[in-house]
């Protein structure tokens, strides 16, 4: 008679998580990562970040605007009483170098990366929280696109008419808020760029 120990499922998850994590990379996606990642990804996360907020402050060339007629885009702010939520995407190192090349490229319009600690929620129980040390991509305000702060109505309107090479700079807004909202995260920023561009849609 034998008296192997049964193997649980959920201890063998955590295992998993653990070898996983110790070969691979977090990438935090706060903006168009959130609800179009195109990442190669081991796993997806609920997460947030401290001491930044979300801010449509950075201009868009190259996907969603042009240099002539820049859109705008979503970056972190330094703020410290902020936070700010969005997706942590576990990435396996075997393919981060090619992950990395392919964010770059995304992200060449004056983004660059930042590693800073990350508070991983869990779909089942967000309220449980495990700090990681994750990378992200943001944009300063010494960046040539930047935008900066400006009235919301005037953001509103530049996003309203703002077309690039990857769309309208409207799908951009209009599927962030969507995707926040989804993950039932409040942003009352994009919210309020949300309402003032549909007015603008209702009116045209």
């Amino acid at each position: 008679m034998t008296t192997d120990t049964p193997h649980h499922p959920k201890a063998q998850t955590q295992e998993l998580d653990l070898a996983n994590e110790e070969s691979a990379t977090w990438l935090f996606g706060y903006g168009s990562l959130i609800w179009k990642p195109e990442l190669p990804f081991i796993q997806a996360r609920p997460a947030r970040i401290e001491g930044y907020v979300r801010r449509f402050w950075q201009g868009s060339e190259d996907h969603r605007g042009t240099p002539e007629a820049p859109g705008r885009v979503v970056t972190l702010v330094p703020d410290r009483q902020g936070q700010c939520h969005g997706v942590a995407y576990l990435v396996s190192n075997v393919d981060i170098e090619q992950t990395f090349a392919q964010l770059d490229h995304r992200e060449k319009n004056g983004y660059t990366r930042l590693t800073l600690s990350l508070q991983l929620g869990s779909e089942t129980a967000p309220e449980r929280l495990k700090a990681v040390t994750g990378i992200t991509y943001i944009a300063n305000e010494n960046n040539e696109a930047y935008r900066g702060p400006a009235p919301i109505k005037q953001i509103a309107e530049e996003i309203f008419y703002s077309v690039g090479p990857s769309g309208t700079n409207i799908e951009y807004l209009l599927e962030l808020a969507e995707a926040l909202r989804t993950r039932a995260i409040d942003d009352a920023h994009i919210f309020a760029l949300e309402a003032e561009v549909q007015v603008l849609l209702e009116q045209s």
